[in-house]
């Protein structure tokens, strides 16, 4: 009875008590928790066990036979082990599994990756060219694939719609500006494809990988942000979960070259004409400054001369 009373308090105590790990990788309380939760527990499971069990003791001891003594063994042995459950001991937790970190750059990092950049080009049933803003979309691609892409373009042409023979001559036109543009033949792969939906509009979509920096998802909430017994960290003083995704996500969005996170660009070369004029005058002791004959016709007023 005393083994099963302290396994059902105790199963209580861990529900509404769980352990949790320090953020900076410190110890780790193991056990019920009791004394420390709720102090006067520790009273409580001294006079639950040690008490009944001296009791049970002092009955045993003055008789006689086998099964008395066999009582008294079970009862101490049951005895030791509520106790040395009841104990607290420390683990050492090492490396950055001990919890969600502080800084809100190790809590949502920009990650490099591989994605697709995708362009619609959206083609009517009774229309065979591009327009005017589509052949700017498509040379505009164009430009950024010779600077950024990691693979060949996809051009994806829909089959089996009321648009498909339009899609199909558009499609020509959009290899021709491809190649006008300096792609060459084999950057460029036609799929046909035929939309699951047939109340999507279909497009000819123009995807392509490239490097990109991402960061988040954001949004996520794991734990209220005031005090709640669903956030025992509250009183930690700590930033809350989502904090900072924002801004490491839009920074992600803002970056052009995502190798600009891990390594810096390498130099330019210099001016050459202008280092030589500054070098000359340099030489023969006059100011190397820049002087504006005209920049004095653009004054309004003398005041504060």
């Amino acid at each position: 009875m005393i083994v099963i009373g302290f396994g059902i308090i105790d199963t209580w105590i861990g529900r509404q008590y769980p352990q949790s790990l320090d953020s900076d990788g410190g110890a780790v309380l193991n056990g019920p928790h009791a004394a420390g939760v709720l102090p006067h527990l520790g009273r409580l499971w001294l006079f639950v066990t040690v008490v009944p069990a001296l009791a049970f003791a002092m009955w045993a001891v003055p008789r006689r036979g086998v099964a008395a003594v066999c009582l008294l063994a079970a009862a101490l042995v049951a005895l030791s082990l509520v106790m040395g459950a009841c104990t607290h001991t420390s683990q050492e937790v090492t490396g950055s599994v001990a919890s969600v970190p502080t800084d809100y750059r190790l809590r949502h990092p920009i990650v490099i990756q591989e994605s697709n950049r995708t362009v619609n080009i959206f083609v009517g049933s009774t229309r065979g060219g591009l327009s005017a803003p589509q052949r700017a979309d498509v040379m505009g691609l164009a430009e950024t694939w010779l600077r950024e892409g990691t693979g060949a373009i996809i051009a994806e042409v829909p089959t089996g719609t009321p648009n498909a023979r339009a899609a199909a001559d558009s499609s020509r036109e959009i290899l021709a500006l491809f190649a006008a543009a300096g792609v060459p033949p084999r950057g460029v792969t036609v799929r046909n494809y035929q939309p699951q939906d047939p109340r999507q509009f279909a497009t000819i979509r123009l995807t392509y990988p490239k490097i990109t920096a991402d960061a988040g998802p954001c949004g996520v909430w794991p734990e209220d942000i005031g005090p709640s017994i669903k956030n025992k960290s509250y009183l930690d003083n700590k930033p809350y979960y989502n904090f900072g995704c924002a801004n490491q996500r839009n920074l992600a969005a803002m970056i052009d070259n995502p190798a600009d996170l891990v390594q810096p660009r390498p130099e330019t070369p210099a001016y050459t004409s202008r280092r030589s004029v500054a070098f000359d005058k340099y030489r023969k002791g006059t100011s190397t400054a820049t002087t504006y004959p005209e920049a004095d016709k653009a004054k309004l007023s003398d005041v504060g001369k």
